[in-house]
This record gives C-alpha cells, sequence and structure tokens, in this order.
C-alpha cells in the first residue's frame, strides 16, 4: 500500500517529530494543529518547542516542500492523530481532543484511507474514534460494521519515545500496532515502516492500547518504589542513594532512583487510565500513583522546615521541567513544588529554568526567573527540583554555606 500523502493531526512534542520523520523520507506531509503560532512557526522553518536534533529536520523538510502546516485538515492517503488524552476531575479519562480530531478529519476522509489514533489512550478509544467517524461519514463503511472490507482501516499506534531523544528513538524503537482488523493492521505496519528501522509488531487495537498504558504504570510503579524508600530512609538517617547503589549490586535487582514526583504527559497519566477501566483490580497501580502525588508535599515540607531557620530566606528551586534537559513543563512535579512554596510565603522564591525563556502562567507575579550563578549567590536555601545537564555538573563547594534539598541525588551521585 502507498501512503504519498501524510496528515498528522496535533504538532506537539509527539506530532511534529513524527511529521518530520515522514517528511524526511521525502513524503508529503501536511501537519494540522489549532493554534496559530505553531503552524506560522512551522511554516517558517522553525520549531515552537525544544527538542535535540528537530529543528534542523523540520527546517529541511519545509524548505524542501516536503512539510507544511494548516488548521483545517486536508484530503490526504493517512491521518495520524496525535492530540493530548488528558484526564478530567476524579480522574477520568478526557477523550475531547480526540473527538475533535476525528470529526475535524471526518469530511475529508476518502475510501481506503488510513487513520491510526498515536494518542495515549485509555482501551477502547480507538474504537470510539471509529465511531465518531462513522457517525460523521455514514457513506463510507468501517472496520466496526463491515471489518475487512471497510472503505476506512483503523488502527492504534502509540508513541514510545523518551523527550531528548524522540528524533532517535522514533526510527529506531519498535512499534506496537493495533488494528480493528488484520488488514487495518497491515497497512498501518507499511506505513509506519516508511522510517521506523525497528520492529512493528501487530496486534489488536484494545491490547496495543493496554501495553502502552501497561509500559508507564509500569515504570510509575518502579518510581513509587524508590519514592517511598527515599520516605523511609529520611526517617531512619539513610542515604537512600547509596542504599539504592549497594541493593543494585543484585543481579537480579534493578531500583530506579526517586525524585520529587512523576510528571510528564505519560508516567503520570496513563495509569489513572488503567484504574478507571479497572478500579476494583488496579489497587497496586492506585496506590502508586498515590505514593507518587503525594512526594511533592513531602518535598515542600521539607524546604519548609529549613526556611524555619531563617528570618527572610530567599529559596532558589533548580528546574521545572518535569525531566532533565526539555522545557516540557506538562504534570511537572518541580512546577507543583515551586507553586506551593510561593503560595506558602516562607521567603522569596527565585527560580532557575535554562530550556525556557519565560515563566509559566501560574508562577507570573509569584517568583523571580534567574541564572543559575545569580540564583545560588541570592540563595539561601537551594532545592535541586531536575537534573538538567547545568545542574549536575555544578560545583559543590558553592553549596557549603548553603542548606541543600537535593531531590535528585546529583551531588550523591556526582
Amino acid at each position: 500500500m502507498e501512503f504519498q500523502t501524510i496528515s498528522v493531526i496535533g504538532l506537539g512534542y509527539i506530532g511534529l517529530p513524527t511529521a518530520a520523520a515522514f517528511a524526511a523520507r521525502r513524503k508529503q506531509v501536511i501537519g494540522v494543529d489549532v493554534n496559530q503560532h505553531a503552524v506560522d512557526t512551522i511554516n517558517r522553518g522553525e520549531i515552537h518547542i525544544v527538542e535535540p536534533e528537530l529543528d534542523m529536520l523540520v527546517h529541511a523538510a519545509v524548505t524542501q516542500g516536503h512539510l507544511r502546516a494548516v488548521t483545517s485538515p486536508e484530503p490526504a492517503d493517512a491521518f495520524l492523530v496525535a492530540v493530548p488524552t488528558p484526564f478530567t476531575d476524579g480522574y477520568k479519562p478526557d477523550l475531547s481532543y480526540i473527538e475533535a480530531a476525528s470529526r475535524a478529519i471526518a469530511p475529508v476522509l476518502k475510501k481506503g484511507n488510513l487513520v491510526v489514533l498515536e494518542s495515549t489512550s485509555p482501551v477502547g478509544a480507538t474504537e470510539q474514534m471509529a465511531k465518531w467517524l462513522a457517525e460523521m461519514r455514514p457513506d463510507l463503511s468501517f472496520p466496526q460494521e463491515n471489518g475487512e472490507a471497510s472503505d476506512i482501516r483503523i488502527a492504534h499506534c502509540p508513541e514510545r519515545v523518551l523527550p531528548g531523544h524522540v528524533i532517535r528513538e522514533l526510527v529506531e524503537n519498535d512499534r506496537i500496532i493495533g488494528g480493528m482488523t488484520r488488514r487495518c493492521s497491515e497497512a498501518a505496519r507499511a506505513l509506519y515502516q516508511t522510517f521506523v528501522t525497528g520492529e512493528c509488531v501487530i496486534t489488536d487495537a484494545r491490547t496495543a492500547e493496554m501495553c502502552k498504558l501497561t509500559e508507564n504504570a509500569s515504570r510509575d510503579v518502579g518510581i513509587a518504589f524508590a519514592n517511598e524508600l527515599s520516605l523511609i530512609c529520611d526517617r531512619l538517617d539513610i542515604n537512600v542513594w547509596e542504599l539504592i547503589r549497594l541493593a543494585n549490586r543484585h543481579p537480579r535487582v534493578n531500583i530506579l532512583q526517586p525524585g520529587p514526583g512523576v510528571g510528564g504527559h505519560c508516567i503520570a497519566v496513563d495509569p489513572w487510565f488503567i484504574v478507571d477501566s479497572a478500579p476494583e483490580e488496579a489497587r497496586l497501580i492506585r496506590t502508586a500513583r498515590a505514593v507518587n502525588d503525594s512526594k511533592p508535599h513531602w518535598v515542600v515540607e521539607r524546604v519548609k522546615r529549613a526556611a524555619a531557620r531563617f528570618k527572610e530566606p530567599v529559596i532558589a528551586c533548580l528546574g521545572l521541567a518535569f525531566k532533565a534537559n526539555i522545557d516540557d513543563l506538562r504534570e511537572s512535579p518541580a512546577l507543583e513544588i515551586v507553586a506551593m512554596l510561593a503560595d506558602a510565603r516562607i521567603g522569596g522564591i527565585v527560580a532557575v529554568e535554562p530550556n525556557i525563556s519565560a515563566l509559566p502562567q501560574p508562577l507570573l507575579g509569584k517568583i523571580e526567573l534567574m541564572s543559575m550563578a545569580d540564583a545560588i549567590n541570592a540563595a539561601d536555601i537551594i532545592v535541586l527540583l531536575v537534573d538538567h545537564r547545568g545542574f549536575t555538573s555544578m560545583d559543590g563547594n558553592r553549596m557549603l554555606s548553603k542548606v541543600l534539598i537535593d531531590t535528585r541525588g546529583v551531588l550523591a551521585r556526582g
């Protein structure tokens, strides 16, 4: 099956790199996003997010005429939906972005098209997308009604990449492809083999959806164990970083590293999709979420205790992103901690985040964004929240006169 024109719906941290990967293979790629600023930026050959190597790929793709961005879908051979899937109050999955994308592309669908849901989704979301498309286009047949003979092929293929390494991992990582029929799966596999050198493994749509959720829930449980260990070790006056290093010398033990919590659009969100779908059975997964969600509050209490030693302390918070060396603030525990500290009014709060140029809305007017040198000089208390490259190489001797709360074990590892 030949796919000459590919449309990517959603030009964020996954959609734009995916669009660039197809464009690099000389496919005609139409990127669609409701954000006019993002569309205009991309059409200038520039990017609106931080991801190594992506700027060069996008510039080349746009310059050579293989990638352009628009705000409304146009006809294509394949459509990839890569829009957000957050949760609502009560940790219920929010499929409104997927629904909006489905209703937007439905008018331009034609017989033989492939629609792939890339967004990490609760089990059954791909089938729901197919229903929305069928409602909009009764003149076309879909897999839920016509099986292998359907006019439109539908599949789920979740991304499995690490921010900061997206370009390499998009190409090299195996992909799990779950079609609503075997023919749907084969069509999706042919599409991804355009640029994926890893294996494209076929399963059904529900298993593919659950696979991505399982991967992230597994990580969440592992991090929760490490975070709980850090609480216990603090109570018992044990260096948790040394403890984990020693325990990991066992040939069958591989404990993860603790931190200030868990953030990002995947690990902090996806386990709730499993809990929502099987609330009675997902006891361990729910508990891990509770442990990780409580860790920022524990960090704040430690800072408050340290601040009580000073009359008007200056507290420097190093890092706002949810992980090292990226600009992504989504579900960031560091951002949550800084916001709570600002609201607590226990001192002056300054932040260092080398990957952004302006504070996010929740922090505007509450704290000051500084360079690392200025923040360290001004601070009485330093709270290391993200192990950005610049932070891991800093001179520990500069901290000797400061109170240091190192939630990432940077100095312990260094």
